[in-house]
């Protein structure tokens, strides 16, 4: 089930730019990694959630490329952009040949179950 946005005819041209050039520069940064790379962490210093996940993927061997962006009293609003890219809310933010597939649990039940195992 997809999350209602606000249609594009329902706001003006300016808004519109403006949403497209949100930190546009992060955003495209995301997309050419999670496009280049295999698996993707896309995380924030002092989270624990991000160390979690990134001790999980290192204890199985997999490798992986780590965007850090920030922590919690800076580059919120580049977080922020990330977020309204894959419409999910929390980091980390995990991509698996180009998928997100969730973040710290969703990688380590991945991992757990098989389906997420060093290439």
């Amino acid at each position: 089930m997809e999350r209602p946005l606000l249609p594009a005819d329902k706001r003006t041209a300016a808004v519109t730019e403006q949403i497209a050039s949100f930190h546009r520069e992060t955003v495209d940064e995301v997309i050419a990694a999670v496009t280049r790379d295999r698996v993707v962490v896309v995380g924030m210093s002092q989270n624990p959630f991000v160390k979690r996940v990134r001790k999980a993927l290192d204890g199985a061997g997999i490798t992986f490329r780590y965007l850090e962006y920030g922590g919690y009293h800076n580059q919120w609003r580049r977080r922020l952009a990330i977020k309204l890219w894959s419409g999910y809310s929390t980091f980390p933010q995990v991509f698996v040949d180009g998928v997100l597939i969730g973040g710290a649990e969703e990688t380590e039940a991945a991992i757990a179950a098989g389906e997420l195992a060093p290439a």
